[in-house]
């Protein structure tokens, strides 16, 4: 068959598949009315709400190296061939995004191999922004991680931690990387923080609203150094964490699935 004769048919197909789910959407709604929606049925354990946590990606997102990370190219345009398709170059550390074991270990895991029960999580978000606005270099310390303890309970079993430092804010301008000339300062995780995680909880990932795991000036990647060759896994540039709990929501990880990669652009969304 013809290149255009598939296009009319497809053309076709796409017309007929509108009208069928329009029709019946026009239905649903009719039959809707005077009743109350309930909640999807994943919300059927406590969760009411979603909240987003995942940056929009665009060519001007600030990463770590101030270069840009991400390009999507058209390749074809509904105009001309009826539909859309473009071509896109990632760096995977750019945007929200997750570093896999393999990041910082020589054989730890890849992206693709994080086990995905690893990837729903206990979400508990560690508030530092008041200091972070004094400080742009303040760490999560352990004396954070008590107090969040002290306050919410013990850290669960296969918890994502988070860091929010109110950097979440500033991705639209120079102020995510704030690079002085030399070095970059940006809230983190100390290096003693993620050890007690580690030593002390059942935490199987970190996450920050930053560029970093390790705070913008750190000299060694510490706590990148000690985190992932341990087989857990990070997760950077993560929005919105001022509009979630200290503790109770669920995190979902849509990691990327690219055959032994280091890390990737994730679509990240909480279940409040």
């Amino acid at each position: 068959m013809c290149d255009i004769c598939v296009m009319n048919a497809v053309k076709e197909k796409m017309i007929s598949r509108r009208s069928f789910f329009k029709t019946a959407a026009m239905a649903g709604a009719a039959a809707a009315v005077g009743t109350t929606a309930s909640a999807p049925a994943a919300m059927a354990a406590g969760h009411s709400s979603v909240e987003d946590m995942t940056h929009t990606l665009h060519p001007d997102f600030p990463t770590y190296f101030g270069e840009p990370g991400f390009s999507m190219t058209p390749k074809f345009n509904f105009k001309e061939h009826s539909f859309n398709l473009f071509d896109l170059a990632i760096n995977e550390h750019t945007g929200t995004h997750v570093d896999a074991p393999l990041h910082f270990s020589a054989d730890g895991n890849s992206v693709d191999e994080i086990p995905v029960d690893k990837l729903v999580a206990p979400l508990c978000v560690i508030d530092i922004a008041a200091k972070a606005a004094e400080d742009a270099d303040a760490q999560v310390t352990p004396d954070d991680i008590k107090a969040w303890i002290a306050a919410n309970g013990e850290i669960p079993a296969n918890a994502c931690v988070a860091m929010h430092s109110g950097w979440g804010d500033k991705t639209g301008g120079e102020g995510f990387r704030n690079f002085d000339g030399k070095a970059m300062h940006f809230p983190g995780f100390h290096l003693e923080a993620s050890k007690m995680l580690m030593e002390e909880t059942g935490a199987m990932s970190i996450a920050v609203d930053t560029l970093s795991l390790d705070f913008g000036m750190s000299p060694d990647f510490a706590t990148h150094y000690a985190w992932l060759p341990s087989g857990r896994f990070g997760i950077e540039c993560l929005a919105n964490l001022d509009k979630v709990p200290a503790a109770g929501a669920t995190l979902i990880v849509g990691a990327p699935k690219h055959k032994g990669g280091s890390g990737g652009p994730a679509r990240i969304f909480a279940m409040v």
